[in-house]
């Protein structure tokens, strides 16, 4: 191995430290407690070192985000394809993308509610962001309806499953009918 490959292997090994950390960090403590000070200390380089593999903050949410872009599709493929039939892939999605923002906050907020400085739904979207779409898709695709753009269907359940996602996170809905909503969403969206 060369030296320029082993230099490039440590900077990337020290990239995912990073993004790492943060997600580790704001997991614990929330987004507020991840700063470039205190990724530095943890991860016990220099500030200067740090900015050398993100300009900030913003960055370092937005390599997380690509993370969790990465996880969500596997968690809702991963249901989905362990399902049988329309309504019960359906449904096995819904309850996979809903166990992913309960049981990972900080990472759901990094893809979805901070600014990671990340383009959505538009030609230069990262690949893990459009796959994410893609992976709600290839099941929402199949019961869009007749004459329902496929992707437009899928857009329409998604932020109904962010909507359910954050009014539960936020404690504003009661979570005792939280399956008999994953229920009424796909039967009431889904054409089955």
């Amino acid at each position: 191995m060369s030296v320029q490959e082993r230099k490039a292997r440590e900077r990337a090994d020290r990239e995912r430290l990073i993004v790492a950390t943060a997600r580790e960090l704001a997991e614990q403590q929330g987004w507020d407690a991840v700063t470039t000070r205190r990724l530095a200390e943890r991860i016990e380089y220099s500030q200067p070192v740090l900015y050398s593999h993100f300009r900030g903050k913003r960055e370092i949410i937005g390599a997380v985000a690509l993370e969790g872009a990465v996880e969500l599709a596997a968690a809702v493929r991963g249901a989905a394809s362990a399902a049988s039939g329309p309504r019960d892939r359906v449904a096995a999605l819904a309850r996979a993308y809903l166990d992913f923002a309960e049981h990972n906050p900080a990472l759901y907020d990094a893809i979805f509610q901070l600014d990671g400085g990340l383009p959505f739904a538009r030609e230069d979207t990262p690949e893990p962001l459009k796959d994410a779409f893609a992976a709600l898709l290839e099941t929402l695709g199949e019961v869009a309806g007749d004459g329902v753009h496929p992707g437009l269907f899928t857009e329409v359940f998604w932020a109904s499953l962010h909507g359910l996602a954050t009014l539960a996170r936020a404690g504003r809905l009661p979570p005792e009918v939280a399956g008999e909503r994953v229920e009424l969403l796909v039967d009431r969206l889904a054409v089955l």
